[in-house]
């Protein structure tokens, strides 16, 4: 019923901008919240930034607030992630999640996108 597919990821220059998309699935009816995450090799799979339904309420890990940008549009099934000023340290594969609540923590989100791959070059 609840199905996320991720585009926009890819290899950049330190620097450089991406936009990370998340199209929810159109035979989707709910008015989920959404939020993205990221997680390196190795590491616990961290939040990034949430966005409630109406996309009036916003969140950011302290480490993208500035550079990174979250959005939707709800009359395309899409959620977005604009990402400015990328750093090395951003390198990570970023998964777009829905549930029904806002939440920092992964363990709460019940439906994941496939993830797609950020590599930012020094």
């Amino acid at each position: 019923q609840v199905r996320l597919v991720e585009s926009g990821g890819g290899l950049v220059q330190a620097g450089g901008s991406l936009r990370l998309s998340c199209v929810v699935s159109e035979l989707t009816f709910g008015r989920y919240d959404m939020a993205w995450f990221r997680q390196a090799p190795g590491k616990e799979r961290d939040f990034v930034a949430i966005i409630s339904w109406s996309g009036l309420n916003t969140d950011y890990a302290d480490s993208v607030k500035g550079r990174f940008t979250i959005s939707r549009d709800n009359a395309k099934n899409t959620a977005y992630l604009q990402m400015n000023s990328l750093k090395p340290e951003d390198t990570a594969v970023y998964y777009c999640a829905a549930s029904l609540g806002l939440s920092t923590d992964y363990r709460a989100y019940k439906y994941w996108g496939q993830g797609t791959q950020v590599t930012v070059s020094s």
